[in-house]
């Protein structure tokens, strides 16, 4: 791509999906190499280091990052912080766009000859039908948890925040308040843990809790079965450990609190 290429600038568009990936990438991964910038960068019809410095960008505005010491590349634009605050604002409606604009991108370079691969698609509509029939609001919901799910795999690095297991396969993006019961925090980053399959089942059936310096708690329930090994090795055995604290977007104590006293089986 030619260097006046490069200077085109970001649409809102292209922002809204470049902030999104930002929230999916973990710290030290948004550099030109990564093949998940690559392929935005190619569905944006622009160069990875553009979007890796746009990343970059968005990184001088992120809390968690400066309280890492690192303040990320200044000169960030306006429109940047103004797609920066619409996502703090209203999780829910950032995050439905990003990721639809996203999958739409992809269905739409996947339609296109290949003799037209260089093409920017970014002023296209995001994946969703405007009439409120079943299969957009299915289309909606799974939008939303796979964008939820890459935001919280990539605050843990992909890891359980109990075992640490590095398996993505087996990890679930569980949500502290119930989805059916809270939906103003389906999409609320601080309303998840990332857990590995049977914790997070644990987890939802208020099996076990944290206390309130984030250590892991076994309900009695639990116990009742600890002459198997498995409940042993698996459970009892990490009571009292603390949750892997992630880099951005920690658990909010207020819903963890909420889960303690009204979802954990204490007796």
């Amino acid at each position: 791509m030619s260097s006046s290429a490069r200077r085109i600038p970001w649409s809102h568009d292209e922002l809204i999906v470049a902030c999104g990936l930002y929230f999916t990438l973990p710290f030290g991964q948004m550099h030109a190499r990564n093949p998940k910038i690559v392929e935005v960068a190619r569905l944006l019809g622009r160069t990875a280091s553009s979007v890796a410095m746009k990343l970059v960008n968005f990184a001088s505005m992120d809390p968690a990052h400066r309280a890492r010491g690192v303040m990320g590349l200044p000169g960030h634009s306006r429109s940047d912080e103004q797609i920066w605050n619409e996502f703090q604002e209203d999780w829910d409606k950032m995050s439905v766009l990003s990721e639809g604009r996203l999958q739409t991108l992809q269905a739409a370079m996947a339609e296109t000859p290949k003799t037209h691969a260089g093409t920017s698609h970014s002023n296209v509509s995001p994946m969703m039908s405007d009439g409120p029939t079943e299969a957009a609001a299915t289309v909606t919901v799974r939008t939303m948890q796979s964008f939820f799910r890459k935001v919280l795999l990539a605050a843990y690095n992909s890891r359980c925040c109990i075992t640490e297991n590095p398996v993505e396969d087996l990890l679930v993006a569980s949500h502290i308040l119930p989805w059916s019961q809270f939906p103003k925090h389906r999409l609320n980053p601080t309303n998840g843990l990332c857990l590995a399959a049977h914790f997070d089942r644990a987890f939802d059936r208020g099996l076990i809790t944290f206390d309130s310096r984030m250590r892991l708690v076994i309900s009695p329930v639990l116990k009742q079965y600890l002459s198997t090994p498995a409940i042993e090795s698996e459970f009892l055995r990490r009571e009292g450990h603390p949750l892997l604290h992630p880099d951005r977007f920690p658990p909010d104590t207020e819903f963890l609190d909420y889960h303690r006293n009204r979802i954990y089986r204490g007796q």
